[in-house]
């Protein structure tokens, strides 16, 4: 048990985050999830609009132990957004005063689970330093259910996320990647800002050996969701399987 009062809870948020369309809360959050999501009044976030939407959303399943307007919400700093809080340079101890005069928290990114992919990894770093028991609650995590339903090696994976920008660059770190996965059989799942989607995959067909198995998931969770894995000598010609406005994860391995 932690020596503080309070609790930090991991609220996982449903993935159609700024798709057309939304599922149904009740279709990607459990009932469970919901009700503790209801409870909390202190967040720390990824970004407080997002944050708002996702509890008027919970609020007409499970509603709010306190008004929308009253809540208390921190962002997370812009930099972290950037360069993420995964490197331990960010101190986010100030952001969970409320633990220590007994509230629980709640932690929530604007898709998916929080730290995973995406930043929060120093709030709950913090959590554990001040002695704070930390609780994630299920929901999806886009990563693994990618990596699910891939076919690809799900006892031996490594998640990468971002590749360079550079084209180059990008093209060295997929070598990389995929020297290692066939090498080792570990799978390599990384993922991509939707506008570079095109970008990214042309790089991969341009890149991979015709026998490399080469998987993409896309809108998980969502009507028409996308999960296929082929060679990336099958890919080639067929036409770009994701848009630029869909989030996705890739996939590479043997």
């Amino acid at each position: 048990m932690g020596t503080l009062p309070g609790r930090l809870y991991l609220v996982p948020a449903p993935l159609d985050h700024g798709c057309a369309v939304q599922v149904p809360l009740s279709d990607s959050l459990p009932a469970g999830t919901l009700a503790v999501a209801a409870r909390l009044d202190h967040w720390v976030c990824e970004n407080a609009k997002s944050l708002r939407s996702l509890l008027k959303r919970v609020d007409a399943l499970h509603p709010l132990g306190q008004p929308l307007q009253t809540q208390h919400i921190q962002e997370l700093p812009r930099e972290v957004h950037k360069k993420g809080d995964h490197h331990g340079q960010f101190d986010a101890r100030p952001l969970l005063a409320p633990l220590t005069a007994g509230h629980d928290m709640g932690l929530a990114s604007e898709a998916g689970m929080p730290a995973v992919a995406d930043p929060g990894s120093s709030v709950v770093k913090a959590a554990h330093e001040l002695g704070a028991e930390v609780i994630p609650l299920p929901g999806p995590v886009s990563v693994l259910l990618a990596l699910a339903a891939s076919g690809l090696n799900g006892q031996n994976f490594a998640f990468v996320g971002y590749l360079p920008q550079d084209p180059a660059e990008r093209t060295r770190r997929l070598r990389e990647l995929e020297s290692l996965a066939l090498k080792t059989g570990q799978t390599q799942l990384f993922i991509e800002t939707p506008y570079r989607n095109a970008a990214i995959w042309a790089s991969l067909l341009q890149t991979l050996q015709h026998n490399t198995r080469l998987s993409v998931a896309s809108g998980l969770t969502l009507p028409g969701a996308l999960c296929r894995t082929l060679t990336a000598k099958a890919w080639k010609p067929l036409p770009c399987p994701v848009d630029n406005s869909t989030p996705a994860v890739f996939g590479i391995g043997r």
